[in-house]
């Protein structure tokens, strides 16, 4: 998805989804600034330059943009969702230490691979989710034993 306004408005009309104000501001965020935000930084970063977006809006336009499949929400065990925009298949890493999420390059599970645990289920599509320690916090880190 282009980061331009031309490209940004396309992207909603083919997702079918209206592009009102506040919705566009938060896809906007998202998608000029590669991080994975939680709807907490992406409420104050959108309430600073359009003061109107409620938090509630914003939590509801994300909800909405992430069903519509423009942005993808990551699931952080006992911490908060965070958001990305950047819809290309990857994987994701989650630092344990610090909570930073890092995107991995999509890669395929090989053909069979957990199919009779799946028992039946259908499969639309996966990511996977590494947990462990980034490069900052990880043991070749002089401040690693600080802690």
């Amino acid at each position: 998805m282009s980061n331009s306004v031309a490209g940004l408005r396309e992207a909603f009309r083919g997702a079918a989804l209206r592009p009102t104000a506040q919705r566009f501001a938060v896809l906007e965020y998202l998608v000029r600034r590669p991080v994975h935000a939680t709807a907490g930084e992406i409420y104050r970063a959108v309430n600073r330059t359009n003061p109107r977006a409620s938090r509630a809006t914003v939590y509801n336009n994300l909800r909405d943009l992430a069903r519509s499949g423009l942005v993808r929400e990551t699931i952080s065990e006992g911490r908060a969702s965070r958001f990305d925009a950047r819809l290309r298949r990857h994987h994701h890493f989650v630092c344990e230490e610090c909570g930073t999420i890092q995107d991995i390059a999509w890669f395929d599970l090989p053909r069979g691979v957990g199919k009779a645990m799946l028992e039946g289920r259908t499969v639309r599509r996966y990511e996977i989710v590494f947990r462990g320690s980034c490069e900052t916090c990880g043991p070749g880190n002089p401040r690693m034993g600080e802690r």
